[in-house]
């Protein structure tokens, strides 16, 4: 009988695992905040297009009004968001979760047994 652990009991190790809730824990620190910002952002814009219909009109430049630019504001946020949280991910995020699957990998990788014809020597 082998005292082997199962991949559910290594992913419920590794998920209840100090490097993983500190992972979850600066993801989440980042997505929660940036989402009720841009959420707050875009109900702003919504507002405004609804009530606030004099504002929205006033010219800035020949055709273009503010809402035209609130509107195209909306499309620039989205884009600064999305590269902001892939700096943050390759800053933040993806090193510990690099080492959260090697140390998953190594740890199958030395449990699995040994066969000699995958063996780069065995190929020669």
């Amino acid at each position: 009988m082998t005292t082997e652990a199962t991949p559910t009991e290594k992913y419920l190790e590794v998920q209840q695992s100090e490097e993983f809730v500190r992972l979850r824990r600066r993801l989440r620190n980042f997505i929660f905040p940036t989402t009720v910002a841009f959420f707050l952002w875009y109900s702003l814009y919504v507002l405004l297009s609804a009530y606030a219909r004099d504002f929205m009109s006033i010219k800035i430049i020949g055709n273009i009004n503010v809402a035209l630019l609130l509107g195209l504001l909306q499309f620039v946020s989205t884009f600064v968001i999305a590269w902001y949280y892939s700096r943050f991910a390759a800053r933040e995020i993806d090193p510990i979760a690099d080492k959260i699957r090697g140390e998953m990998t190594a740890g199958a990788a030395a449990a699995a047994p040994e066969d000699p014809e995958t063996k780069p020597e065995a190929a020669k």
